[in-house]
């Protein structure tokens, strides 16, 4: 969803315009470097980072990782996902 660069949110008449700048220049991007950009000024505003937080992150994500390169798990086209969600139909764990 591209947004009108001449209305930005929280903008106001004594704020520089190089916010509103920033904005156009970052509309020039293509799509993988503005979500780059999006996700850097995200991260930007969080706190420190939980150590403990990140521990079991990392941890889940190796599990993950290892249960798909071990065949446990097996991966789901994004196609079929959508079809079934669209459909109403319930997830196959629940069945």
């Amino acid at each position: 969803m591209k947004r009108d660069p001449d209305t930005i949110p929280g903008e106001n008449a004594s704020m520089e315009t190089s916010t509103t700048d920033l904005f156009k220049q970052a509309l020039d991007l293509d799509e993988r470097d503005r979500a780059t950009l999006a996700g850097l000024l995200i991260e930007s505003l969080e706190a420190e980072p939980d150590e403990e937080l990140e521990a079991a992150w990392r941890a889940e994500i190796e599990r993950r990782v290892a249960a798909l390169e071990s065949g446990e798990v097996k991966t789901v086209p994004w196609e079929d996902v959508k079809a079934r969600l669209l459909q109403g139909e319930p997830d196959r764990k629940n069945r």
